[in-house]
């Protein structure tokens, strides 16, 4: 089932826009050093209610400025037709080729989304405006999003996607590699064919991924949360055990097959590139 050669195989890292002066220096720097590793692209978030909008677009556009892949976020809350339409003009002057259009989630306050209720609408509405002009990624959840009602409906959320245009797909963080594995048949056996890179999230920091993980509906196995309990005062022991753990995870989805990785960097280049090199990618 491996493939027969890994240079086949996307890699892909995902930055958030800083708020201070100070971050964004640190982002830049950063992207610097992930850039040598030659992804195929770098993603930026796209904040609550569109709060984040101006930051991504800069970004984005530096990215673009220096010879690399940028792939903005575009969500369906806070957004409207027009505004999303102005956003692809945008993007498609600066050269950008690839999007990550998701639901993304009501902040704190906001009752109404806006014009676009779910992921396979702006997914609809992108295609329709741009036709072919971008490559569509969306989200998965091989561990169920936290709202569906059953696994069932989830995958169905999913399809709709794919039968609105997306052309691949991220999937939410994971640490158990059955949960993709069983979730990539699952597609298969309904009919989705588009490739699931798997999302990695490094780990550093045991109660940021606790509190991560309680609000996405991701998984933590109560062997490492067990771990990482134990390793809370010692740093060290800690990013020494979590870089084990999502290491060995990452190379058992490439022998598997999986058509890439995609990690969630968290502005921070040390975790990313320490399993890149265990990879010898």
């Amino acid at each position: 089932m491996a493939p027969d050669n890994r240079n086949q195989q996307l890699f892909s890292f995902e930055f958030f826009p800083p708020r201070t002066a100070e971050g964004l220096a640190g982002l830049r720097h950063t992207r610097e050093l992930l850039a040598e590793l030659h992804p195929a692209f770098f993603s930026v978030t796209f904040g609550a209610g569109g709060s984040t909008r101006e930051g991504t677009f800069e970004i984005v556009n530096e990215i673009q400025h220096s010879g690399e892949h940028g792939a903005p976020h575009i969500s369906c809350v806070g957004t409207s037709r027009q505004t999303v339409q102005e956003m692809l003009e945008s993007y498609r002057r600066i050269g950008v080729k690839r999007l990550v259009a998701l639901r993304g989630d009501l902040p704190s306050g906001m009752v109404e989304r806006g014009e676009f209720s779910h992921a396979n609408e702006l997914v609809a509405f992108i295609r329709e405006t741009a036709g072919d002009a971008f490559h569509i990624e969306v989200a998965c959840y091989p561990e169920y999003h936290p709202e569906a009602p059953s696994p069932k409906a989830d995958l169905e959320n999913f399809k709709r996607k794919v039968r609105a245009g997306a052309d691949s797909a991220i999937t939410q963080y994971f640490y158990s590699p059955d949960a993709y594995l069983r979730f990539v048949e699952a597609c298969g056996d309904v009919g989705i064919d588009i490739p699931i890179v798997p999302g990695i999230m490094p780990i550093t920091n045991y109660r940021q991924l606790a509190r991560f993980s309680d609000n996405c509906g991701a998984e933590i196995p109560r062997w490492i949360r067990k771990k990482l309990e134990a390793y809370q005062d010692d740093l060290s022991s800690l990013r020494a055990f979590g870089l084990d753990v999502t290491a060995r995870l990452c190379a058992v989805l490439l022998d598997a097959g999986a058509p890439g990785l995609h990690f969630y960097t968290l502005n921070k280049h040390r975790p990313t590139r320490e399993i890149w090199s265990r990879l010898g990618l």
